[in-house]
């Protein structure tokens, strides 16, 4: 049920909420804690809010990318493209799931996940120091698999999960890890958001209005990202990652 306010104020307040999950996303992740409850708030019953909420803030990633750009161009071209597949495939497949499976069982999941992919993002650069010098471990594409199909299943955590496997996988530059984040966040959103709009579970009004304030929120938060301490980041993403874990676990208590 829509709350007795203004038209005028719901736009205002599903905008706001869009721009302000693009500068988190671009930063540590968890904007969708943000876009959904707006788009509950502003009467948009909760399947179509997620889906919704889902496509709003998929082009804020690509806003993100073009911050990152210059770290991005640092990287073997060829592995940008095998992850960048690897990361399609997973959207469409996990967006696939979420449209023929209960989402009851894997939403009884996602607070563990949102907690361990925490813990693993705050102990990274330990781990990403055993691992100095041996590069990338060979599980890291399928564990990219993994977490592009979580993407597409349900969005919430991502850029934290996406965050803990790129530091754990040998990824020392924070700028570097959120580049690549951002990237693939961006391509399986899109994939995962085009199979919600052909199952008819976006309400597209809202859906486009979010999506310009969230491209705008996205490149505001990557250069927001560079100018900020390395150690303050950590914390954000730590701090985000855990209030995440909590939400989830009132949400499935």
């Amino acid at each position: 049920m829509s709350p007795d306010l203004p038209t005028e104020a719901l736009w205002l307040l599903t905008g706001a909420a869009a721009f302000a999950a693009g500068v988190l996303n671009a930063i540590a992740g968890g904007g969708s804690f943000l876009t959904f409850p707006a788009l509950v708030f502003a009467g948009v019953p909760p399947l179509a809010a997620n889906a919704t909420s889902a496509m709003a803030v998929s082009p804020g990633y690509l806003g993100s990318v073009l911050g990152f750009r210059s770290e991005l161009q640092t990287l073997p071209r060829a592995l940008l493209q095998r992850e960048v597949a690897i990361a399609a495939t997973g959207g469409l497949i996990g967006a696939g799931l979420l449209l023929i499976t209960p989402a009851r069982v894997f939403s009884g999941l996602v607070p563990w996940l949102l907690l361990l992919a925490t813990a693993l993002f705050a102990a990274g650069p330990w781990l990403a120091r055993r691992n100095s010098g041996q590069g990338h471990p060979t599980w890291r594409l399928p564990g990219l698999m993994g977490v592009a199909i979580y993407g597409g299943y349900f969005n919430g955590g991502l850029g934290i999960l996406l965050m803990a496997l790129y530091t754990l996988t040998g990824e020392s530059r924070l700028n570097t890890v959120n580049a690549l984040k951002n990237l693939n966040s961006f391509v399986l959103s899109l994939l995962s958001v085009a199979a919600f709009a052909v199952a008819g579970a976006i309400v597209w009004p809202q859906a486009l209005w979010m999506m310009a304030l969230a491209t705008a929120g996205g490149w505001t938060g990557a250069r927001l990202a560079k100018r900020l301490p390395v150690r303050w980041v950590r914390w954000l993403v730590i701090g985000t990652g855990l209030v995440m874990s909590v939400v989830f676990f009132a949400r499935t208590g």
